[in-house]
């Protein structure tokens, strides 16, 4: 998953905001695999692309969703998305949240294809307000940072 997470950034080379070389840990995934709600898409005996994702109360939070550039444009990821959905409504949760940019193509507007909004009010919501301020402590650029939700009806 870490090769994966790093190969899939190369996406976001000139974002200065983005540091390929920092990727979460196999002790990281691990950690979120057993929280239970992750998934893998293997095309043949490969690795294609996974998703991670965490409960928080009635809502599951995804961390991360990557896919490998020579599996892009496939509709892997969009399958993990709502495989995700999927897992999340009959499991009992509310929604699906997550943090992304904005304004690239393969962030903000790939999910609300997916049905995520942003999430505009974000006093309503102190945990993902939380996770955005935690992001741009992080270095990540305020103005182009939102979070996102898809209620599951």
């Amino acid at each position: 998953m870490p090769e994966i997470e790093r190969t899939a950034a190369v996406a976001f080379a000139g974002e200065p905001s983005v540091d390929p070389a920092r990727t979460r840990s196999v002790a990281d995934y691990a950690r979120l695999i057993r929280r239970g709600h992750s998934l893998v898409a293997h095309v043949g005996e490969v690795m294609a692309g996974f998703l991670v994702a965490q409960p928080f109360s009635r809502e599951l939070h995804i961390w991360e969703m990557d896919v490998a550039p020579a599996f892009q444009r496939r509709g892997i990821g969009a399958g993990l998305v709502r495989a995700a959905q999927i897992d999340a409504r009959n499991t009992g949760f509310r929604a699906l949240t997550l943090t992304t940019f904005r304004d690239l193509a393969w962030n903000a507007p790939f999910y609300a294809s997916l049905g995520f909004e942003e999430v505009t009010a974000l006093d309503a919501h102190p945990r993902l307000a939380g996770e955005l301020a935690n992001e741009v402590d992080d270095g990540m650029p305020a103005d182009r940072r939102c979070a996102m939700i898809c209620f599951l009806d």
